[in-house]
């Protein structure tokens, strides 16, 4: 053999064995991560306290290590290592992982591992920790097919496996796709001739302009927010009352149709409220991190409670910014993701310097809508003198009122002249608590702010040398603010008490000695429970179960004064300490002291207190303003004039109050909020305080956020490799059904591998790019790149190669096909019949339900079915009960709004075809369908046809055209025969045995797979 061919022959051989050892290569990320992240980690990961043997296979060093004379990997050299021997012995005893684990190797697991060693042992950051960058566009075979960058990767990776894209899809299909994934509603008849006819070969991307813009676009996207938002109308826990939030809904839905960009949407919804002259709507914004559950039984500790607020909070954030399971870490260092327990707790520290007040929200509306009532009752108080009961005795009837009147609001005035007493203001020189934060106002007023618990005890101390006479009664004023729950006095949060105080304990010290109380009295006063008459001496009987509280008027001011048993120096100090204690925390919010030096028994006047300090200043008349302001009072208490005040109530019962929202306020720089470590993370067992930062796999130079505003843009930036992943990923999902990655909650190293991760990455560096290449955090304009690909306008029928190669549309080869989600089926319903209301916002709806539902739920609640078009709003707009949620919408999988949700589950189950048969709420719709298609002449095959366009998009076959027609004419006969008896639904007490008879043809058709599946 010649020379020459012999090296032929060498070469040939050389570049066969480099080819094969080419595609023999171990893909770290993609085959030995999994196997060392499922199988190893939990003993030898990253959790020092739960590793066993001291070995850690999570980094190279910790696996290559020398463990006297051995090591546990020799790159290189699989029968050197120790991890090959153990996991390819037959040995019982020997084999890892052990049996009793679980978790055994399968024989390919075991392969791949060898490979690996023997290829060097090669260890690589996992991919999602790794900044993405944006990858060059694949080439295609097929260059005619893709329509933009999204289908060049798409399209390779068909090729790769010999598959081809389906079709396109025909218009009805498209069309009903497109609707339904832009707007969450089918499309009208109307609407949908238009499409489907059009000539113009721009038709489908106007239409996706047209959709993008649409107010229901704000509407379908703002339900998935809300998923992972944990929105809810109540409480949660046991008691699960109601919550005023919807503000926060308007928020996102808003922000959705005006695009906001997902960078700015993130920093106002982590920290609005940090923001440089932070607006209304961005205070609103921050309800993000409110929709938190709230415990209200009796016995908790609210601080407790807080504290697992604060756990949720923070796993909601590693989950919808990060895509990472950063809760797991509470209790102990991750066991599969670089996170140790005290990271965790340093990333709660970004968090927790929030307090967290409501908001009273003012509307445009309402105020006008007050002032008209208002104006109502100011005149009708203006008549109330005019129907003073006149006197007795000689004169006209109007000069014998005149007289009464005077005669009776002059004995009225004495009386309050007799009671008035010289009242001076004094302000604390030192103020302690327990917990609380109490800030001193320009008025002398004193803020109480910050953290709350059942017992608090504020301890204030008052310098009276000013004072040349003793001190012989205190007067504390209680006074609303719309800083606190419904605005006061009190700062108890639960519905049903919000705006409430108890305060059970006065005491008093004069000079370092005990003073007693005596001769107490109150403007007003209630006990939270049973509204029973809460005597002013409560306060100092020693009993702390009983007390003062104003239960019944929240958000009014009143007053308590106490006499003082012995009076208090000027020359000493004054110390007064006030205990708060009952079964929930109920501290009071904002209040001021004053003190007179008058003797005699000072009374508490049920008069303002700017008129009680007029009073005493008079000297002889009263000026005219005062009189008026008088005389007003006198009418709207003295009881000739009951009746005559009724209207007046009415009116003010009647009077629209502005609606409130729960929002997050950073606590003052000097009063920060302290984190501690909590040992295996309960509450009970806090150790060293943890100051904010985070992971250190994340911290870098630039990266070292030191409070919420800082974090929440930490996030949004370039330093952070997960948000645009994450976030492009759940978009995908939400539009085919399945993320590029599976684990969309998940994008640590337990996750999946991208099915595309070229593809993962473009999207993400496009969408978080602010330039002109770039989408510039624009959720529209990722939607409308999506949608305008070849990729997304693939027929969805599956080819039998297709089934063979790709069951689950990995490859995406065909279009995505799969169930609705629960809300989009009731409003598929609702938009069908004509019978949705397209109205925007507003508080939640009680659509109907059965009463079965409410009936189990904590105290048997009532479930007030709206009326009108409230009825047929939009599933979004249904009010959320946690504890009980919306029955129709739990069938089909909605979540109950108790935590963060990113991949809603999709089952197949008999109640859903039930529900669709037999729910209210779609006899009301398959009602309202038959009555339009008979509203009008129209033979049974054009009924037919509207119904398939109305609730299917699309005309039906003939096949089905003649079974429908045939079913509709013996449910008619049976009607007319009495075999039926339509009575036995309410839709149908007064319909004909035609329009019964078509009612139970649009059951039908709403009860197809087709009509709550995308097509």
């Amino acid at each position: 053999m010649s020379r020459l061919l012999i090296t032929f022959q060498l070469l040939f051989c050389l570049s066969v064995s480099n080819a094969v050892a080419e595609e023999a290569a171990v893909d770290f990320q993609k085959e030995i991560r999994p196997i060392l992240s499922q199988k190893c980690y939990k003993c030898h990961g990253p959790d020092e306290a739960a590793r066993e043997a001291d070995l850690r296979l999570d980094t190279f060093l910790g696996a290559t290590e020398d463990r006297g004379g051995y090591k546990a990997i020799t790159p290189g050299n699989h029968s050197q290592s120790e991890l090959f021997t153990r996991i390819s012995s037959d040995s019982d005893d020997d084999r890892m992982p052990p049996a009793e684990s679980g978790l055994q190797l399968t024989p390919e697991e075991v392969q791949a591992l060898k490979k690996w060693i023997q290829q060097g042992a090669e260890y690589k950051q996992h991919w999602a920790f790794v900044e993405p960058t944006l990858p060059e566009l694949p080439m295609v075979s097929q260059t005619d097919w893709s329509r933009n960058p999204i289908d060049r990767f798409i399209l390779a990776r068909l090729e790769k496996e010999n598959l081809s894209p389906s079709p396109e899809a025909d218009r009805h299909s498209l069309a009903r796709r497109l609707y339904l994934d832009l707007t969450g509603l089918p499309p009208t008849i109307e609407q949908l001739d238009q499409f489907v006819n059009s000539s113009d070969p721009q038709a489908y991307e106007k239409l996706v302009d047209e959709l993008l813009a649409s107010p229901q676009y704000g509407e379908r996207w703002a339900r998935h927010w809300l998923d992972l938002a944990r929105y809810a109308d109540t409480n949660g826990y046991e008691k699960d009352r109601p919550r005023s939030i919807w503000p926060y809904r308007d928020w996102v839905i808003s922000a959705m149709n005006n695009d906001m960009p997902f960078d700015q949407f993130t920093i106002e919804q982590l920290a609005g409220d940090m923001l440089p002259d932070a607006t209304t709507d961005q205070l609103i914004a921050t309800g993000f991190h409110r929709n938190t559950m709230i415990n209200e039984e009796g016995g908790i500790d609210p601080l407790e409670y807080r504290f697992y607020s604060m756990v949720d909070r923070v796993a909601t954030t590693g989950t919808v910014w990060m895509g990472m399971t950063i809760g797991c870490a509470q209790c102990h260092t991750h066991k599969y993701d670089p996170i140790t327990h005290t990271e965790y707790f340093a990333m709660m520290a970004l968090l927790n310097n929030a307090d967290e007040p409501d908001l009273l929200v003012h509307d445009d509306a309402i105020e006008k809508a007050r002032e008209k009532r208002l104006d109502q009752i100011t005149q009708l108080k203006l008549e109330l003198a005019s129907q003073f009961p006149p006197a007795e005795g000689e004169g006209s009837e109007e000069e014998r009122r005149k007289r009464n009147l005077e005669t009776k609001f002059a004995a009225w005035l004495n009386s309050k002249k007799e009671l008035a007493r010289d009242w001076q203001v004094i302000t604390p020189a030192s103020m302690t608590t327990n917990l609380p934060r109490l800030e001193l106002l320009e008025d002398g007023s004193i803020l109480s702010t910050g953290d709350i618990t059942k017992r608090d005890v504020f301890d204030l101390k008052f310098d009276l040398a000013n004072f040349t006479q003793p001190i012989r009664a205190i007067r504390l004023e209680v006074l609303p603010d719309e800083r606190l729950p419904a605005q006061g006095p009190g700062r108890a949060y639960y519905e049903g008490r919000k705006g409430d105080f108890f305060l059970s304990e006065v005491t008093a010290k004069s000079g370092g000695q005990s003073i007693s109380f005596h001769e107490a009295s109150h403007t007003f006063g209630k006990i939270s429970i049973g509204n029973g008459t809460a005597d002013a001496a409560n306060v100092f009987d020693g009993n702390g179960s009983t007390g003062w509280s104003t239960s019944t008027e929240e958000g009014q001011p009143h007053h308590l004064v106490l006499n003082l048993q012995q009076p208090a120096q000027p020359q000493h100090l004054l110390e007064l300490q006030m205990i708060f204690e009952r079964h929930f925390a109920a501290s009071l919010g904002r209040f001021r002291f004053s003190v007179t030096t008058e003797p005699g028994i000072a009374k508490a006047v049920r008069l303002p207190i700017d008129v009680i300090d007029s009073l005493t200043k008079l000297n002889g008349e009263t000026d005219e303003e005062l009189q008026t302001t008088l005389l007003d009072l006198f009418l709207e208490e003295t009881p000739e004039l009951a009746e005559a005040r009724k209207p007046i109530k009415n009116l003010e019962n009647q009077l629209p109050g502005y609606p409130t929202t729960m929002i997050l306020r950073e606590r003052p720089e000097d009063n920060p909020r302290i984190t501690h470590r909590h040992h295996r993370g309960e509450y009970l067992t806090p150790k060293e305080v943890v100051a904010p930062n985070l992971p250190a796999i994340f911290s870098t130079s630039k990266s070292s956020p030191r409070n919420r505003l800082e974090f929440a843009r930490w996030l949004v930036s370039e330093e952070n490799p997960l948000v645009g992943r994450v976030t492009v990923n759940r978009h995908w999902q939400e539009i085919f059904g399945r993320g590029l990655v599976r684990t969309s909650e998940d994008f640590g190293t337990q996750s999946s591998y991208p099915t595309h991760p070229e593809l993962l990455d473009w999207l993400a560096v496009r969408f978080t790019d602010k330039s002109s290449k770039g989408l510039n955090w624009s959720r529209k304009r990722l939607h409308r790149l999506i949608v305008t690909s070849a990729t997304y306008r693939q027929r969805s029928t599956i080819s039998a190669d297709q089934l063979r190669k790709d069951p689950e549309n990995l490859l995406l080869g065909r279009g995505a096909r799969f169930r609705m989600n629960a809300e989009m089926i009731r409003d598929l319903a609702l938009q069908s019949s004509g019978l949705l209301s397209l109205k925007l916002g507003g508080p939640s709806v009680y659509p109907p339900q059965p009463a079965t539902v409410y009936a189990a739920a904590y105290g048997s609640p009532k479930w007030p079915v709206s009326k009108g078009e409230d009825r047929y709003r939009r599933s979004l707009y249904t009010f959320s009960k946690r504890t009980a949620p919306f029955a129709a919408f739990t069938v089909f999988d909605a979540p109950t709004g108790e935590n963060c949700i990113v991949r809603r589950d999709r089952s197949n189950t008999p109640l859903q075809a039930l529900t669709l048969l037999n729910d209210e709420m779609f006899l009301d719709a398959a009602r309202a369908i038959a009555q339009e298609e008979l509203s009008e002449p129209k033979n049974d095959r054009e009924i037919v046809s509207e119904m398939f366009l109305r609730i299917l998009t699309r005309p039906p076959s003939e096949e089905e055209m003649s079974a429908l027609v045939t079913f509709t004419k013996e449910q008619k006969e049976r009607f007319e025969s009495g075999a039926l008896d339509s009575k036995q639904w309410t839709q149908l007490e007064t319909a004909t045995p035609e329009l019964a008879a078509w009612m139970m043809t649009a059951r039908v058709i709403l009860n197809l797979d087709e009509t709550v599946t995308k097509p």
